[in-house]
């Protein structure tokens, strides 16, 4: 065999021992917990009558009521398309008076899209809606700052652009609260007044046209499985050779909320890996051989 032929071989050993390493730091990610425990919607344990109608139903690729009218932290009033800017969403649907759940929702999402690498206002827009029709836009303004000063982009201007927290009449939430599968129900506070909703605690993505692709549940987000639920939404058109190779490895579980390993899917590329190896040694074995000069 020539020296041509030898580092031919070592070359094709070299990228072969890489491929095994990539299917094995796949594995590895979904063992660290890409699978989530938490249930989705409401807590599974007894409750309440008044909350049978408070929960959560995934409408994966149901479009949401684009022409609803909202209107926004500066008083803009527009159609809820209108807040959609040729890039995905994430979303939330809380009520701005909340002192328990929602701002726990709100501070999930902000640490999560912190820690991520996409850009607010290039790559995705973050759009809150309240529940609550007595929400004002003084109200959705306060929480908008909050959520800016959580995510660090107080000082942001493009992050700040991308941010919208929307207030809007019965008809438009109800249109929204149908669409997504976001249920919630009026419910007593501890002075007896019905000023208080039992919901969900989820955040959603959508793709530009509007159409719902992705839940997370919660109140905690993985910073990596909102950056895969963003790519999902954005059809996978935001460039990164090694966020696609995980979305392959890696399908969406509706019932659970979360990114899983699939185990087919890590099958199915070891066989590749193992067919490319039989393959390569096959040609490098049949090779005349010859001497190796030094």
């Amino acid at each position: 065999m020539t020296r041509e032929g030898y580092d031919g071989g070592m070359k094709f050993l070299r990228l072969l021992a890489l491929g095994s390493m990539c299917a094995a730091l796949t594995m590895g990610a979904g063992a660290q917990g890409y699978e989530s425990e938490k249930p989705m919607g409401a807590m599974a344990q007894e409750k309440p009558a008044y909350l049978a109608h408070a929960g959560l139903e995934q409408r994966l690729g149901e479009s949401l009521p684009m022409a609803a009218t909202y209107t926004d932290e500066t008083g803009r009033t527009g159609a809820l398309g209108s807040w959609f800017a040729h890039k995905p969403v994430v979303m939330a649907e809380v009520y701005y008076k909340c002192a328990m759940l929602c701002p726990q929702v709100l501070h999930g999402l902000a640490t999560a899209v912190k820690q991520t690498t996409l850009t607010p206002g290039k790559d995705y827009d973050v759009l809150v809606l309240s529940i609550d029709p007595m929400d004002t836009p003084a109200d959705a303004a306060t929480q908008k700052r909050d959520f800016l000063a959580q995510a660090g982009w107080t000082n942001d201007s493009r992050a700040a652009a991308s941010v919208h927290f929307l207030t809007g009449p019965p008809s438009s939430i109800e249109a929204t609260s149908a669409a997504s599968g976001f249920h919630f129900v009026r419910v007593p506070g501890p002075d007896g007044k019905m000023d208080q909703f039992a919901h969900s605690s989820v955040i959603l993505f959508a793709t530009a046209e509007g159409k719902l692709s992705k839940y997370l549940s919660g109140i905690e987000y993985q910073p990596r499985d909102v950056r895969l639920a963003l790519l999902d939404a954005g059809e996978k058109k935001i460039s990164n050779p090694v966020d696609l190779f995980i979305l392959y490895c890696c399908s969406y579980n509706p019932a659970q909320g979360a990114y899983t390993v699939s185990v087919l899917h890590v099958l199915g590329l070891a066989a590749a890996c193992s067919l490319a190896a039989v393959i390569g040694m096959v040609f490098l074995l049949m090779r005349k051989p010859r001497s190796m000069t030094v």
